[in-house]
């Protein structure tokens, strides 16, 4: 499975970040420029999925990780965030509200 540490993604630039923590997950602080698909609603969202490959991110990287096997073998280019919010928290970058 593809991963990349929160201090790699926030290096990215131009790669869409999925969270697929559930609604009040994500409405109560998010990384930066994130996108909510709650796993939870997935299978029936991705139509909603970028067609380019994306970053996923949750938590603390077990939901985000167990998508990104799920969507890698249908095809999707994803990578997993290890460590998720809490690791990029941890480090102390900006949370959007």
């Amino acid at each position: 499975m593809n991963e990349i540490t929160v201090q790699e993604l926030r290096s990215r630039e131009g790669v869409p970040l999925i969270d697929v923590r559930e609604t009040h997950e994500f409405a109560a602080g998010r990384v930066p420029g994130a996108v909510n698909l709650p796993m939870s609603e997935l299978g029936m969202r991705l139509d909603e999925l970028p067609a380019e490959p994306f970053d996923v991110i949750c938590e603390v990287g077990g939901r985000s990780a167990r998508v990104v096997e799920a969507l890698t073998a249908r095809g999707y280019e994803a990578t997993n965030v290890a460590g998720g919010t809490s690791a990029w928290r941890a480090a102390g970058y900006d949370i959007e509200a």
